[in-house]
């Protein structure tokens, strides 16, 4: 059983963040934990000089809040927002916070993704714990 499960969460596709809980509780152990996690890519140094970035209209509050409605109501389930790209980013948050299991959500892969790698991918290939794959 796994003590501390982490499950990225991609907005765009809230669809799989049932299963992905459904799956941790099942596979945790009894004193574990679960880490909703999203990661916002960085805005391109070309578009953010044609954007205003103030503290009042950043997305990480926004996007935590959605994280915690997605829980349920389930207050022992921590929710973080990190920056970066996220094939990078979740691994490197798995590793910093002791995660032995990464529950990723991936869609059924097209020619396109294998000349470019989805995220669950490339967190396949980075982490340094097992990652458990849900199919959309």
């Amino acid at each position: 059983m796994y003590k501390h499960v982490l499950i990225p969460v991609a907005l765009d596709h809230e669809t799989l963040i049932a299963r992905k809980l459904e799956n941790a509780r099942h596979l945790m152990a009894a004193d574990g934990k679960i880490t909703l996690l999203t990661v916002l890519e960085n805005i391109p140094g070309f578009v953010s000089e044609f954007v205003t970035m103030k503290v009042d209209n950043h997305l990480t509050q926004k996007v935590e809040a959605k994280l915690r409605e997605a829980t349920g109501g389930d207050d022992s389930i921590l929710c973080q927002v990190v920056s970066g790209k996220p094939g990078v980013q979740i691994a490197a948050f798995a590793e910093e916070n002791d995660v032995d299991l990464i529950i990723v959500g991936s869609h059924h892969p097209t020619a396109q993704d294998y000349f470019l790698g989805s995220t669950a991918s490339r967190v396949v290939r980075r982490a340094g714990c097992s990652v458990f794959v849900v199919r959309d």
